[in-house]
């Protein structure tokens, strides 16, 4: 079971909708993929209708050690999508687990009851440092972290996330590895020469970083991703071809070469995966075990 947390300091930069089309994509492909939303903002949670809404969420998770997938896991109307939703309506789970011996490993020590059912973990996170943050990280196999072609959104990186990574360093003590923190420039302006001026400045700047990866893949700023996240859809399924006189390819492109980057084990079911138009109630093709 591969875990990806989603990351950044900084609100705002498509961490939610990286997860939802990402899951979405991957459930697609036949994988099966887990949402765990731990923003206090629950975005994520409502993305997708539910077809089966569990009793429990993130805080019967965290707080309880809930162990019980049937209390804990929801259904996606996407077929092999499912999610634990965010319930933290009082914003109680970092202050418990800051004081808790545990607090920043809970998340690593429970995931493992959930490896015979999933292929992937993504996990979505509140965009400021946090204990749940470091928790998430400290989880994962992989970090992403989406950034705006913007210099001040360079900076916050380096000043936030990047230090994040660096503070839980000393983790290695416990024989647990930093993840590798793989960037995704996001909301590309297609025909903005000022945007990839920064885009490349970018890609010079954190060049040569240990641990560290600038995606070959970004994501334009088009439509169809608000677009999709209104009618809760993955955006491959609303937008499969790329529109006539646009520079942009189509979004399933995109999300395909952004899966097939981050997860080149199953780059042959990525491959298969069309966008052709569905009922969300329609099951997609098989699932991987």
């Amino acid at each position: 079971m591969q875990v990806v947390s989603i990351i950044s300091t900084k609100g705002g930069v498509g961490k939610t909708t990286t997860a939802a089309n990402l899951g979405g994509f991957l459930a697609d492909a036949g994988l099966r993929v887990l949402l765990l939303d731990f923003d206090i903002q629950p975005t994520l949670s409502s993305y997708y209708e539910l077809a089966h809404r569990a009793a429990g969420g993130t805080y019967e998770l965290l707080a309880f050690n809930e162990q019980r997938i049937e209390q804990l896991v929801s259904r996606t109307v996407i077929a092999g999508l499912d999610l634990v939703v965010s319930n933290d309506d009082r914003g109680e789970l970092n202050t418990l687990l800051l004081h808790a011996a545990d607090g920043r490993l809970r998340l690593r020590h429970l995931l493992p009851v959930l490896a015979p059912r999933y292929d992937l973990v993504l996990i979505d996170t509140q965009g400021a440092r946090s204990v749940m943050l470091e928790m998430a990280v400290l989880a994962s196999d992989v970090a992403l972290s989406p950034v705006t072609p913007e210099i001040l959104a360079a900076r916050e990186l380096r000043r936030g996330t990047m230090q994040l990574i660096e503070d839980i360093a000393p983790y290695r003590h416990l024989g647990i590895e930093p993840p590798p923190l793989q960037l995704l420039i996001n909301r590309v302006h297609p025909v903005s020469s000022n945007a990839r001026l920064i885009q490349q400045a970018l890609r010079d700047l954190f060049q040569g970083q240990v641990g560290l990866r600038v995606l070959g893949t970004d994501v334009p700023a088009i439509e169809a991703y608000p677009r999709a996240a209104t009618r809760g859809l993955p955006v491959h399924r609303v937008e499969y071809r790329q529109p006539s006189g646009r520079v942009a390819p189509a979004a399933l492109e995109t999300m395909r070469s952004l899966a097939s980057e981050l997860f080149p084990l199953w780059k042959e079911p990525l491959a298969r995966v069309s966008g052709r138009p569905q009922h969300p109630h329609q099951p997609g093709s098989a699932r991987h075990g």
